[in-house]
């Protein structure tokens, strides 16, 4: 809602701009312009109101150079207010607003290429990889109920997945009597080095909250920022780092089953509609519960390796599972297009975070 009223007031003050456009070539005759202005400096009006209005439409298309424009908008926009103070100083207000939203802009550009950097570094790696199908002899070791997700979910004959990028939209809180924050987020995994890079948009209270998770080659860390200045949490160490070695096997099971012919998983225990595996990368090393259904889709994750933090501040292993629905033809692949995240506490279980899938695309090289 504070989104669209900032635009909103910013668009209506760029067209005011073209007043004094009109005014300079005789196009009208606005008496709240008492001052004479010249044509060329009616052509500098016109410039700035196209300048605002361009600023406002990247800033929707949420392009990184959005801020820069407004900034120079806003620059020829008070010099002109001062010179014709008198008919256009309420304008010193709108200005002030728009530069406010562009600093917080620059924040936000900021923090996110972070993500972008290792991203980028993680498409560049991913350029020679292989690119075979995925055949009936890569999964013959599997268990069968693998095989039949494999091939429920369409990955058979396809490309074996290197990379994979996912957009998802969602909602996140952090304790049981917490609003609801929608979010929207972008993620890229990378398979050979195991590296999961996520950044989310929540909004708190009506202001924009930006969150990255980085996960490289068994090193985690979590950076939430309010306004993306200011830190509301930070996580590092070892605890996050076993933590984030669940979600990346996590997501090697729901979103790339292709990736599940990796030889660092071990299949270890299969029972009716269940199999037990493990994923190691170094000396670190997670299992998992895998539930599948008749069909042959995976309908839910369990964990007993990673951490959340108790009641009272201690931080523990406990069980933690991902309950999967709504399976979808997304690209060329039947996936669950529902999550939700859930740590079973003593009191009973906790939803954290649901996820709706909106986009995913293997092998990416952008």
């Amino acid at each position: 809602m504070l989104k669209i009223i900032f635009v909103l007031i910013a668009f209506f003050h760029g067209l005011i701009h073209f007043m004094g456009y009109a005014q300079a070539f005789d196009y009208g005759n606005f008496m709240q312009l008492t001052k004479d202005i010249s044509k060329t400096e009616g052509i500098i009006w016109f410039a700035t109101a196209v300048f605002i209005i361009l600023s406002l439409v990247l800033y929707l298309l949420k392009k990184d150079f959005w801020p820069y424009i407004a900034v120079i908008a806003v620059i020829f926009s008070q010099i002109l207010i001062i010179t014709h103070w008198q008919d256009a100083k309420f304008g010193t207000i709108v200005n002030v607003l728009i530069l406010v939203v562009a600093i917080f802009g620059f924040f936000q550009v900021a923090f996110k290429r972070n993500y972008k950097n290792e991203v980028k570094i993680g498409l560049e790696e991913s350029k020679n990889m292989p690119h075979a199908n995925l055949t009936d002899a890569d999964i013959a070791f599997l268990p069968d109920l693998i095989q039949k997700y494999i091939r429920y979910t369409g990955s058979l004959n396809k490309p074996i997945v290197n990379n994979f990028r996912v957009r998802f939209s969602g909602k996140i809180r952090s304790r049981e009597k917490d609003v609801w924050m929608p979010l929207v987020s972008e993620q890229y995994n990378f398979i050979k080095i195991p590296t999961r890079l996520f950044f989310l948009n929540a909004t708190m209270n009506y202001l924009p909250v930006a969150g990255f998770h980085c996960f490289k080659n068994g090193i985690a860390f979590m950076d939430i920022r309010l306004l993306s200045m200011f830190k509301v949490e930070y996580q590092s160490g070892a605890v996050m780092d076993t933590s984030e070695t669940v979600t990346f096997f996590n997501d090697m099971c729901v979103m790339a089953p292709a990736t599940l012919i990796d030889d660092r998983i071990e299949w270890l225990e299969v029972d009716q509609n269940k199999v037990k595996a493990s994923f190691t990368n170094d000396d670190l090393k997670i299992s998992a519960w895998l539930y599948f259904n008749e069909k042959g889709e995976l309908v839910n994750f369990v964990s007993e390796d990673r951490s959340a933090i108790e009641a009272d501040g201690t931080v523990a292993k406990m069980k933690w599972s991902t309950p999967l629905r709504d399976y979808k033809d997304i690209n060329g692949h039947r996936l669950a297009s529902y999550a939700e995240t859930i740590y079973t506490y003593s009191d009973g279980d906790f939803t954290y975070a649901t996820f709706t899938l909106k986009d995913i695309s293997y092998n990416v090289l952008k």
